[in-house]
């Protein structure tokens, strides 16, 4: 569901291929999505997934062979980019290292024609909005990483567009300022109310900042849903593995009802796990569950899958246990450290506890 009732940008039924014949390649395939107003939407996925591609076609940077792009409920598709109320900020920001940072964040407002005392006004605005004012007479070479991301913000931001493109902006920058940028964009676009529309292959940028995800492979759109959705509920096994880390296992399906099956392992137990309604289940199938969901047990025991302890690996706050199940799938738990609590062995044999609904089948 959308965040806003307003669709901002409608994409229908969108595909774009390049070259012909035995060279031609697939770019999107009939992609169909809707982002509402006020939206942090993210176009998730790795590279050569189409993302970027759908991204420069809703700024008008290629056009589509098929399909409509709508925006507030105008077909925007043939328009030329200087035509569309939409502003892009791209991955090397594209500023102008002998300006200041005002001329930088002005100079989109000079382009169109407006007012001096405007220009002035609405830099002062920008200028205030992320948090540069001490800077404003620095030309933008003397500044760090960080603080130009910022100017290319404000300038994309000062002409007021109804949508804000940004393709992978954090890129560039070390880890620490990465995440600090990423509280920084959700907080601009909710003080601002533009839609956002965010590139990235990072799904921890993704998960942080985004109101709703689209999750894409070979010019496909697999899944979209919040962040919550598309972690808690992936689609398919591309969605389970891409988005966050997953233990698979081959099953059985015993019986299914509405939204449940019942599945088979290959050690004979037997777990009720999440199965989507309109899937047509495959025999055999696979089944998806996070590390975080799963729980050691000292002792192998009832409804719990038996495992011997390969590797234990200490990450400070949690501790991830490697294991393998008895008929040798790999199995990894990820359980938070608490002190005095008994440590684990490796080569110990143990159970593991599977939180209810946290198995869930999959599409291959």
């Amino acid at each position: 569901m959308v965040k806003s009732q307003t669709a901002a940008v409608d994409v229908r039924g969108l595909s774009k291929h390049f070259g012909e014949g035995d060279t031609k390649v697939i770019a999107l395939n009939n992609v169909s999505i809707v982002i509402g107003e006020n939206e942090f939407f993210t176009l998730l996925g790795p590279s050569g997934c189409g993302k970027t591609t759908l991204l420069r076609m809703i700024a008008g940077f290629d056009f589509q062979n098929e399909g409509e792009i709508l925006l507030y409920d105008e077909n925007i598709a043939n328009l030329p980019p200087f035509k569309r109320p939409i502003n892009t900020v791209f991955q090397n920001y594209a500023l102008f290292p002998h300006m200041t940072v005002s001329q930088n964040i002005g100079f989109g407002l000079k382009m169109l024609g407006k007012p001096k005392p405007e220009i002035t006004a609405r830099v002062s605005e920008m200028l205030k909005l992320v948090q540069m004012e001490e800077l404003k007479d620095r030309k933008v070479s003397q500044i760090s990483g960080g603080q130009q991301q910022r100017v290319a913000l404000a300038r994309a931001l000062a002409p007021q567009p109804k949508v804000l493109l940004l393709d992978e902006p954090l890129s560039a920058l070390d880890y620490k300022l990465r995440k600090e940028m990423q509280i920084e964009l959700k907080r601009l676009q909710n003080e601002t109310g533009i839609t956002f529309i965010f590139v990235t292959h990072d799904q921890e940028e993704a998960l942080t900042m985004s109101d709703r995800i689209a999750v894409m492979s070979k010019g496909n759109v697999l899944q979209i849903g919040n962040p919550r959705e598309i972690y808690d509920r992936p689609a398919d096994r591309f969605v389970a593995s891409f988005i966050g880390e997953s233990n698979f296992i081959v099953c059985k399906v015993e019986k299914k009802t509405r939204g449940s099956a019942t599945a088979c392992l290959p050690d004979g137990t037997s777990l009720t796990v999440d199965c989507p309604v309109d899937l047509e289940l495959p025999q055999p199938a696979t089944i998806a569950i996070r590390p975080e969901h799963a729980f050691i047990s000292e002792k192998p025991g009832k409804n719990q899958l038996a495992a011997i302890i390969k590797n234990i690996v200490f990450l400070g706050t949690d501790t991830h246990v490697h294991t393998q199940l008895s008929d040798g799938t790999a199995f990894v738990v990820r359980q938070q450290n608490v002190i005095g609590e008994k440590p684990l062995q490796t080569g110990q044999n143990v159970g593991i506890r599977i939180a209810d609904g946290a198995a869930r089948i999959l599409k291959d």
